[in-house]
């Protein structure tokens, strides 16, 4: 099979072409014919360091969707040429292929009126979002949230989530994406580029701050979240955890959460595998529905995922960038 491998840990230019043998599943696990991948930032930083785990040549690549095409033993619920898509297990080779293998436990069915190229989209950037917001924060209509970055994957899913819980929604983005993030929901868009974030979160909440914030940018800027909440507020960190030496006992009543979506894989608890499931039947469901906007800005060939790549890890990327690979034109 035609597959993207690294030979060392490095950046996406250094992704090769090759042709490598089709895996065969092992107990437990379903052989997956790819139809299409979705690109995701943790698919470049992985790449750059590598994991503990991977063995080379390596193929990365996190989210998927396409069709099984055979069953390991004693894997129930799932029959050869069920469409089904999936957030899989960055420690193990991965979706940059014709074929893949993933455990039965943790992929969820192909949407209704969804294709593949939709559905891939989904998995990290959709499923963080809907985890932070829907089993993460408790928050209610009428309450306000901060989500960092509107414009990217996880804030764009995000918006749309915060949309339709009918929550008061302010952004960051820079001006070219304006429209885009207030058609995604935002009631409010900060530039971060020349506005000082936390005054005008300040501004519009009349000093009160925020309900919930979510973080997808770093701990410094996570850790400028406590400025930003109002009492009893929470965050949701996608991308690092605050520096709680910040965090005064006894001052806001904060809640942090920990985003930390694909690390159910290597948990060992088979429940949180089993959510990961769950997340991607229940966000389909919505998007399937046409409440939310899969956010598909670019579809690719499968030889330009380098390329993809290396233009996602500059931040210029607007929504989801998708590759067809077994994929008619």
């Amino acid at each position: 099979m035609k597959a993207l491998i690294l030979n060392r840990p490095g950046p996406p230019e250094t992704l090769e072409i090759t042709n490598v043998s089709i895996p065969e599943p092992l107990e437990g696990e379903v052989r997956v014919k790819i139809h299409a991948v979705g690109l995701n930032p943790a698919d470049y930083k992985f790449m750059q360091h590598g994991i503990r785990t991977w063995s080379y040549p390596f193929i990365p690549g996190l989210d998927a969707a396409g069709t099984i095409d055979a069953l390991g033993k004693n894997v129930m619920g799932w029959n050869i040429g069920d469409s089904v898509y999936y957030h899989g297990n960055f420690s193990k080779c991965g979706v940059f292929a014709q074929y893949a293998i993933t455990t039965a436990h943790t992929i969820s069915p192909l949407p209704e009126n969804l294709s593949f190229i939709e559905a891939a989209a989904l998995p990290c950037a959709g499923f963080t979002a809907y985890q932070a917001l829907n089993q993460k924060l408790n928050l209610q209509a009428g309450q306000t949230i901060l989500i960092h970055a509107g414009a990217g994957g996880v804030g764009g899913f995000a918006l749309q989530l915060a949309k339709i819980k009918e929550l008061e929604i302010i952004t960051t983005a820079s001006p070219v994406n304006f429209e885009w993030v207030r058609k995604l929901g935002a009631s409010f868009v900060i530039d971060y580029n020349s506005e000082d974030v936390v005054v005008k979160v300040k501004e519009i909440t009349r000093q009160r701050g925020v309900d919930a914030i979510i973080d997808t940018v770093s701990s410094d800027n996570a850790t400028k979240g406590f400025e930003m909440l109002a009492f009893g507020g929470g965050i949701a960190c996608v991308n690092g955890l605050p520096d709680f030496s910040q965090m005064q006992s006894f001052g806001k009543a904060l809640s942090v959460h920990d985003i930390a979506l694909g690390g159910a894989h290597i948990s060992g608890d088979y429940k949180a595998q089993e959510m990961l499931a769950k997340i991607g039947k229940d966000f389909g469901d919505i998007v399937s529905k046409h409440k939310i906007d899969p956010m598909v800005s670019e579809i690719i060939e499968f030889e330009e995922i380098p390329h993809a790549l290396t233009r996602l890890s500059l931040r210029k990327v607007k929504g989801k960038i998708v590759a067809k690979v077994n994929l008619m034109s």
